[in-house]
């Protein structure tokens, strides 16, 4: 839509309704065209639509397209460098360093940038707690981002709480504003800069939706543990008895598919505090991959994908029926739906739980040699959430090839984790401890081979091998001890054929099974290495206990 041109829009009449006393001008943005305050989703559907920004497909949902930025632009996040975050960050790889007055400039530009331009603005709160919750603003030049906010963060429904509502922490995105490496000292065009003595994030560059639920998240990663909170890249769900599970995994590893089980009820799929009460999530929504889903084996996410108010991100349609092609990867594999965590239907209303007694660690191992299932004792746990290990899937970052790259993300987050991460391993160990929660390695990777030889566990079987977990089924039957990594794994399951838990029979060759198993022992061996400085020696003890090729 040009901006110069002085049309008026479906939701004009309404865009000041919703507006908070604490206006944009206390963010710097002033001579705006227009502000879209607090637009519920009927109205954001009508501006995009005028917009040309999306379009609606068959059933409801809205499909956008995101340009060449189809996942994170991990490389290009950065953080201010300053007095409150100087000796607190964990600076490298993930966390790079910004200076302020780089910051302030391009801020200045962005001001600058929208004067004369529509906005869009949604107040709302990060966190189900009460206690823990944070007000933040999102502003953002397209409508379909405001719909995006509204679909994952708690939203506000009184119209005088809208009006009252002062910000703890806001995010401007502006994706058609483009960066000038040279001027701005960014890697590229594409940003996401994070000044927590500013109260502001500002991304700009990408319209990939992920980067504001993620810069939320990040932020909460580092104010949270100063509370005693500790911020978890995790699901949550509750069985019939009460009891809460946790599931930890970067994207494609199946946290979402997981935790969406019809027989428990969905805490949240993706971020969530775990405080002295018990567990809350910090999303009011689900950012699920919905590349190839299907209705047998995902039944509850497929049909969100069938929703009035869903966004679906760069998924194919016919643009005649409308109709989607789940499978189609065409664009991307990271093919994504954000919609209403009231979607699922066994949904826990509070988003609020008491505390896990089962902590599951999901990776995606493309070397085909870890067991479906393993219980970790409480070193053996913090070991393997400092390592974080799995396999990135295509599509998730910039960057990836077709081929699963193996890789080491602390915590399972490594990305969105600013302190050191024994910080946070030293908080899950004390909470591991303190409830007695059994802690659990999961693979839902490839069996009888890497990637490429064997082929994925199916999830029927991952499914059978957590009910068997979370039900305390598996406490009944015997354990074999892992000669590389010490943990322990069933030798049988209701439902698994022997060869599964077993993966090493499952291969043609043996010894190509343990030479492999060997390798990638030593990778996490040279991974700890890298993040030893700052954990205690207890903490290795916990990996693996045999590197040599021949196990």
């Amino acid at each position: 839509m040009n901006p110069y041109l002085d049309l008026p829009s479906p939701a004009q009449p309404e865009a000041g309704k919703l507006a908070s006393i604490y206006g944009l001008q206390n963010h710097g943005l002033t001579n705006l065209h227009r502000v879209y305050w607090n637009l519920p989703t009927a109205s954001l559907y009508e501006e995009v639509v005028f917009r040309g920004e999306a379009r609606v497909s068959h059933l409801g949902p809205v499909v956008v397209t995101t340009g060449k930025h189809t996942a994170r632009a991990a490389a290009d996040k950065f953080i201010v460098r300053e007095h409150s975050t100087e000796n607190r960050i964990w600076w490298g790889e993930y966390n790079r360093p910004f200076s302020g007055e780089k910051f302030s400039a391009l801020l200045t530009r962005i001001q600058g940038f929208l004067q004369g331009r529509d906005v869009f603005v949604q107040d709302c709160y990060a966190g189900a707690d009460p206690q823990y919750r944070m007000p933040i603003r999102i502003v953002t030049e397209k409508a379909w981002h405001s719909l995006f906010a509204r679909n994952m963060f708690m939203k506000i429904r009184r119209t005088e709480e809208l009006k009252r509502h002062v910000p703890e922490f806001t995010v401007i995105a502006v994706p058609s504003f483009q960066a000038s490496p040279m001027m701005d000292g960014t890697r590229t065009e594409t940003f996401i800069i994070i000044n927590f003595a500013e109260r502001l994030a500002i991304i700009g560059g990408s319209e990939y939706g992920g980067e504001i639920k993620k810069t939320i998240f990040t932020v909460l990663n580092f104010l949270l543990p100063l509370e005693g909170v500790l911020p978890m890249h995790c699901s949550a769900n509750v069985g019939p008895d009460g009891d809460v599970a946790l599931f930890f995994g970067l994207s494609g590893t199946g946290k979402t598919t997981l935790s969406a089980d019809p027989s428990r009820q969905l805490v949240g799929d993706d971020e969530h505090g775990w405080s002295e009460d018990g567990v809350f999530n910090f999303e009011d929504g689900c950012y699920a991959k919905v590349i190839r889903l299907s209705p047998e084996a995902e039944p509850q996410i497929h049909a969100c994908t069938r929703r009035f108010g869903t966004i679906l991100e760069n998924v194919v349609l016919d643009p005649l029926s409308r109709r989607l092609d789940l499978n189609d990867d065409a664009l991307t594999e990271n093919t994504r739906g954000a919609y209403p965590l009231d979607y699922i239907e066994n949904y826990l209303p509070p988003k609020m739980a008491g505390h896990p007694r089962n902590v599951v660690f999901l990776t995606c191992d493309a070397s085909g040699v870890m067991p479906p299932i393993a219980r970790l004792s409480p070193e053996q746990a913090i070991y393997h959430f400092i390592s974080g290990y799995t396999s990135k899937i295509a599509g998730t970052e910039i960057g990836l090839g077709a081929e699963p790259e193996i890789t080491f993300s602390t915590c399972f987050g490594g990305p969105f984790m600013v302190h050191h991460p024994y910080r946070y391993a030293e908080m899950l160990k004390a909470r591991l401890l303190r409830h007695g929660a059994a802690c659990w390695l999961v693979n839902t990777g490839w069996t009888g081979g890497p990637f490429g030889v064997g082929k994925r566990i199916s999830i029927r079987y991952t499914r059978a091998l957590l009910n068997a977990a979370l039900t305390g089924k598996l406490d009944g039957v015997e354990f074999r001890q892992d000669p590389v990594f010490g943990f322990e794994v069933p030798v049988e399951c209701d439902g698994v054929p022997a060869q599964i838990l077993d993966p090493g029979a499952a291969w043609p060759n043996r010894e190509a099974y343990d030479r492999k198993y060997a390798t990638l022992a030593a990778r996490f061996v040279q991974n700890f290495q890298l993040i030893s400085d700052g954990c205690p020696e207890e903490v290795r003890k916990g990996g693996p206990r045999v590197v040599a090729a021949g196990v």
